[in-house]
């Protein structure tokens, strides 16, 4: 589709239309309540349908409203003509973090989500900045990965995405104001470019964020995975793509790009579980996380371990990746006990 095109429907039909489905929503909440609490007896977990529906709502409310706020963000900034400075930038940020702390906050409690991290404290990551190469499986990651980079650790991330991101209204808005890219598959040397464009000149408190697996793990793409290794000879990279069984086999190109680009700053590798192998609507629907412990991993590998030819830096993601598929397997998530009426709000 012709980038204008796309610009045009992202921006005057798909984000009006979010705002009246929203306004739509909340105007039909009361018989939209009763009728997901009928569902609720039909379906596994305690009010699940009902919690769910809180989630959405919450959701499209925040992103209505940010979504008003940037609409004045544009005028005030000369109808976009100033919104590339760093004061704009800032406050972009600002909106970014407020949305995940808001949402984040709300949806763990009616989800019952328990988010813990294994790894370096904020405090033992000083002022640096950061390549973060995260393993990319299920529904979210993205956003619990922003969450706790901003939240916990202070840093303005720097993402590379799926283009199909673009087209949530809010972020599609707020990422191309802010240091992004969105990326559709087939593009070759021009994407490694623009990543290595988007690596270079960090600031200390800067965070760039790539998922090398370039889409989430699916049985059907760890297959294709290996198989691409093969068609292009990469036998001995394929013969480590089979020993992974959690992650699929990182694709080099981008992150061997952010290395070049950003020769001084080290590597944050990220990891989680509970978020992960969902192969269909029916997998989503089951496993759609509610009442779970959900577990993230970090590790810092200072820029002096990693090696410097571009083979050496392969087989060096490829061993890292490794690790965290050993990872995954030692840390199963686990579901929370059921406690009915923990996700409402508690007196005081």
């Amino acid at each position: 589709m012709h980038p204008v095109l796309t610009w045009v429907l992202q921006r005057l039909v798909v984000a009006p239309l979010l705002i009246l489905v929203t306004v739509l929503l909340w105007t039909t909440l009361p018989l939209t309540l009763i009728v997901t609490g009928v569902l609720s007896a039909f379906v596994p977990g305690w009010l699940r349908p009902v919690r769910l529906l809180w989630v959405l709502v919450l959701h499209l409310s925040l992103e209505t409203v940010f979504l008003i706020v940037m609409l004045g963000l544009w005028i005030v900034s000369g109808f976009g003509l100033f919104l590339r400075r760093p004061f704009f930038e800032r406050i972009h940020y600002d909106i970014m973090q407020t949305y995940l702390v808001i949402f984040f906050r709300e949806a763990r409690r009616v989800l019952r989500l328990k988010i813990e991290t294994v790894g370096p404290t904020p405090d033992a990551m000083p002022g640096q900045p950061l390549l973060v190469f995260c393993r990319h499986a299920g529904i979210g990651d993205s956003f619990t990965l922003m969450y706790a980079l901003m939240h916990w650790y202070h840093r303005e991330p720097r993402i590379v995405l799926k283009a199909m991101l673009a087209w949530d209204p809010a972020l599609g808005v707020l990422l191309t104001r802010l240091p992004s890219r969105f990326v559709s598959p087939g593009r070759g040397s021009d994407l490694v470019a623009e990543i290595g464009v988007l690596a270079s000149d960090l600031d200390d408190n800067d965070a760039f964020v790539i998922f090398p697996e370039g889409g989430n793990f699916t049985p059907r793409r760890r297959t294709r995975a290996i198989d691409r290794l093969r068609s292009r000879g990469r036998d001995d990279m394929a013969a480590r793509a089979e020993r992974l069984t959690h992650v699929l086999a990182p694709q080099p190109g981008g992150a061997l790009a952010a290395l070049d680009a950003a020769p001084d700053a080290d590597v944050l590798l990220v990891a989680h579980t509970g978020l992960d192998h969902f192969t269909g609507l029916r997998d989503i629907w089951r496993e759609l996380p509610m009442d779970k412990r959900l577990l993230m991993g970090w590790w810092r590998v200072p820029r002096s371990e990693i090696p410097t030819g571009r083979e050496e830096q392969i087989g060096w993601l490829y061993d890292r990746w490794a690790q965290i598929d050993a990872w995954i397997e030692e840390h199963k998530p686990t579901d929370l006990p059921v406690s009915p009426g923990a996700w409402l709000p508690r007196s005081r």
